[in-house]
């Protein structure tokens, strides 16, 4: 199929960052949104985004301008989807609100047209379950922001064709990458969180554990809780890597982290139930970049943090994070998510900027039977039962599946 107009509904960080690159690549783009101010705003951002490349000389010869001619934006989505070859939609994590958007876009657009959804955790089968076309449907998951990160995770529901899962991927590697090439994961499996963020998703259990337990720390001392100097506990993780664990947690919002935990905790396990913490920082509206307050203050931007004479909170301890991955990678290869472990990495290195995955270290020097002890001694300590190694870490047959 060849696809030349393009509908991206929800005009947030993630939704113009979709649109941007998709302008860049040639197509028609029409954003969609409940408001013409979310869309005034998003608008904004992609043309400051543009003029910025322009003065680099990053369009390809192309003028910002000329690009942006390509650009329109509405709030009414059954007119859009009228002569669209195919929509990602970005809208909140939040089920009924997918489903109803994919069915208003499957009554109103073209036959051929494919319905994608940009959910980082959601089921594609359940998102496309009523629409009317559910072998058209796809995920296609970009990573924030997505003019700069490498990764496009590309997932198939139950009912997908290959057809669609073809024009799905084909797609997604045309789009630029302003970090250098894209990689192209496919998802074989429609499972929670997929692979990038299934891999690091019960690392979430291990560190909520840990910051209600620094919480508590300060709490039980009269400390209010915005008062808790957080950059104690994000003192364990340091400067390395392109942004801050819990920087990094504000900026993708504390929110998105919430509604992700709570689904992993209906499908996968009770462990992921958002702690203290998280809950406190829900019920405070302090949701990280979006409302100017998180972890951190954003209220000036980005905070830029100083860890000199900063005392670790040392509850963190990083390789045990690694280790927690690992075993969750062996769970996809169980699951069939996944044909080899090298995929598995390859797809951690790309959407997370990291220089190395989780299994190819599990699998050096038989690191995986001192790990497998170790996880069964935190998910005892911890009272966490998920973070117990499963049977293909233990036995180390994962290693088979290179």
């Amino acid at each position: 199929m060849d696809i030349k107009n393009v509908v991206v509904i929800g005009a947030g960080l993630m939704g113009n960052g979709i649109a941007q690159i998709s302008l860049m690549a040639g197509y028609k783009v029409v954003m969609v949104d409940i408001a013409d101010e979310y869309l005034e705003k998003g608008a904004a951002s992609i043309k400051k985004g543009m003029l910025k490349l322009e003065s680099k000389n990053k369009l390809g010869g192309k003028s910002a301008a000329d690009i942006l001619s390509m650009f329109k934006t509405t709030t009414d989505l059954a007119e859009a989807v009228k002569n669209v070859d195919i929509v990602v939609e970005a809208v909140v994590e939040k089920m009924d609100i997918k489903k109803q958007v994919f069915k208003t876009c499957h009554e109103n657009s073209p036959e051929h047209t494919i319905l994608a959804s940009n959910t980082s955790t959601m089921s594609i089968t359940e998102i496309a379950k009523d629409c009317g076309r559910p072998e058209k449907c796809i995920g296609i998951h970009f990573f924030n922001p997505a003019p700069m990160m490498k990764l496009i995770e590309v997932i198939s529901g139950d009912k997908t064709s290959p057809d669609a899962m073809k024009i799905g991927i084909e797609w997604s590697k045309t789009l630029p990458c302003l970090r250098g090439e894209r990689y192209i994961a496919e998802v074989l499996k429609d499972r929670p969180g997929f692979i990038a963020n299934r891999v690091m998703g019960p690392t979430g259990i291990y560190m909520g554990f840990q910051q209600d337990k620094f919480a508590d720390s300060y709490l039980q001392k009269g400390v209010a809780f915005e008062d808790i100097p957080w950059i104690e506990f994000a003192a364990d993780f340091g400067s390395g890597g392109p942004m801050n664990a819990l920087v990094l947690s504000d900026y993708t919002g504390r929110d998105t982290g919430f509604h992700v935990s709570n689904y992993y905790a209906e499908t996968l396990s009770p462990d992921y139930k958002p702690g203290k913490v998280l809950t406190t920082q829900i019920e405070k509206g302090f949701l990280g970049a979006k409302t100017g307050r998180g972890f951190f203050d954003w209220s000036k931007g980005r905070p830029k943090l100083d860890f000199t004479d900063v005392k670790k909170a040392g509850l963190v301890e990083g390789i045990v994070a690694l280790m927690i991955q690992a075993n969750e990678g062996c769970r996809l290869l169980e699951e069939g998510v996944v044909k080899n472990y090298t995929a598995i990495d390859d797809t951690i290195k790309a959407g997370f900027n990291m220089p190395f995955g989780p299994m190819n270290a599990a699998a050096q020097d038989d690191n995986y039977k001192k790990w497998s002890q170790k996880l069964e001694e935190v998910a005892e300590t911890i009272g966490k039962s998920y973070l117990k190694p499963c049977e293909l870490m233990k036995s180390g047959k994962f290693r088979d599946m290179a």
